[in-house]
Order: structure tokens, then C-alpha cells, then sequence
């Protein structure tokens, strides 16, 4: 069993920054099976949509409407993923979501909400 705890969201200018964090807890066993952790968004009236993974050992994907504004990270250590969000349109406003897949059963965070608007 694997919880993921998001942060960071919040009301920002268009071209403004955000980030985000995914904080994963539980069973020592499970956190250590952790493969790819992952960032979704859904908009209202819209399906949920990849933004951004990354593995275990960095290698990273990105939908081609955040390449070269958005970029995830991960800390290990810390069982934690980022994504940071550069240059943002309004757009991107949606609820964010933290994926995580663990012998292939996939886990949430509950989202964070992003609203990109002057």
C-alpha cells in the first residue's frame, strides 16, 4: 500500500511559476518498488491527461504540451516527486494528480489545483 500527498497548487499570473510535490509513504517494501511516479491533470469536462513521468533511475517523458515549460524530478531519498512549472497559460489550470505504479497496481494523490489566470 503506497499513499501520495500533493502540494503546491495554487492561483498564479500567466508566465508564472509553480511547483509541485508528491510525497509517497508506506511500507518500506512498496515505497522500494516504486517505478515510475508520474504527473496527470484533468480540466473540467475533460479526460485525466499524462503530463510528465520519470523512473527510478531519471528517465523522464513529457507530453508535448509542457516540453520545455515543465520539468519533473525526483528525490529518492525523500520518496518524493516535483514538477516544476515554468511559463504557465491558462491552459494548464486544471487539478494535478501524483501517480505512482507498484507492481503494476497504480496509486493517486488526491490533486492539487492549479489555476492559471490574471
Amino acid at each position: 500500500q503506497v499513499q501520495l500527498v500533493e502540494s503546491g497548487g495554487g492561483l498564479v499570473q500567466p508566465g508564472g511559476s509553480l511547483r509541485l510535490s508528491c510525497a509517497a509513504s508506506g511500507s518500506i517494501f512498496s515505497i522500494r518498488a516504486i517505478n515510475t511516479m508520474s504527473w496527470y491533470r484533468q480540466a473540467p469536462g475533460k479526460q485525466r491527461e499524462l503530463v510528465a513521468s520519470i523512473t527510478n533511475d531519471g528517465r523522464t517523458n513529457y507530453a508535448d504540451f509542457v516540453k520545455g515549460r515543465f520539468t519533473i524530478s525526483r528525490d529518492n531519498a525523500k520518496n518524493t516527486v516535483y514538477l516544476q512549472m515554468n511559463s504557465l497559460k491558462p491552459e494548464d489550470t486544471a487539478v494535478y494528480y501524483c501517480n505512482a505504479g507498484v507492481f503494476g497496481i497504480e496509486y493517486w494523490g488526491q490533486g492539487t489545483q492549479v489555476t492559471v489566470s490574471s
